[in-house]
């Protein structure tokens, strides 16, 4: 699938006109972005670095602390919750996970946003590939002939998933664009959406990781509430 958006990133051109889309949308974010990089862009210093280390470990170090807090509050309620189908709400990994995300999107509408001046995607895209990296290492190959029903709903989800963007986007006249990185944001996230938007252009690389960004902050939030409902149908 990626491979695809790739190639349909040479002829997006002809792929608007048969979407029926108007890509001087494009045009105009590929503007903004420009501007934006150059109002905040400037020489990182020793200070900022050690900023933008105290922004990315603090808000770790704070959503262990946050975590450790909660988790053992919501075990006092253990029958209560397992009852309702809410057994995930006494672990401490989702609870992680959630201040995590929380505590980003609150940053993002705070003056940490500057941070993007001094090269806070590029040390956000470094901890991504780690984090890539890391689960990657965890992964067992020899299981994958023994799940094969597994890769049967894979199959199923992305052909669901593409067959509703390529549906919208004929509906609202979209760009190729915002299929192919909104796509690939929701399936490969940060580590390949600035990829398939640097396809485009080079200056729509940071909008791929927005994009992913907001992907992840969605998702996690989506996802809960996806696995309550699942949770719920496989206990009626």
């Amino acid at each position: 699938w990626m491979g695809f958006l790739l190639y349909g990133a040479s002829i997006s051109d002809r792929l608007d006109l048969k979407l029926k889309a108007d890509n001087s949308a494009i045009e105009d974010l590929k503007r903004k972005v420009q501007d934006y990089q150059a109002s905040v862009a400037r020489i990182p210093t020793t200070k900022d670095a050690f900023v933008l280390l105290a922004v990315a470990f603090g808000g770790v170090s704070l959503s262990h602390w946050g975590s450790d807090i909660i988790t053992p509050f919501m075990e006092r309620y253990k029958e209560s919750l397992d009852a309702a189908g809410l057994s995930s709400l006494m672990s401490d990994f989702f609870w992680l996970i959630v201040i995590a995300t929380t505590l980003g999107l609150a940053l993002s509408f705070s003056n940490a946003r500057k941070l993007e001046g001094v090269g806070a995607s590029r040390w956000g895209s470094v901890f991504i590939y780690i984090l890539v990296a890391t689960i990657g290492m965890k992964m067992n190959l020899g299981e994958v002939l023994q799940n094969l029903g597994l890769f049967a709903i894979g199959i199923v989800w992305m052909m669901v998933h593409v067959t509703i963007l390529l549906f919208t986007a004929f509906l609202i006249r979209a760009p190729f664009f915002f299929v192919a990185v909104g796509s690939q944001a929701n399936v490969g996230g940060a580590a390949s959406a600035p990829i398939v938007a640097s396809a485009f252009s080079p200056a729509l690389a940071p909008v791929g990781v927005l994009m992913a960004v907001l992907g992840y902050a969605l998702g996690t939030y989506g996802a809960l509430i996806c696995a309550f409902l699942m949770q719920a149908v496989s206990v009626g």
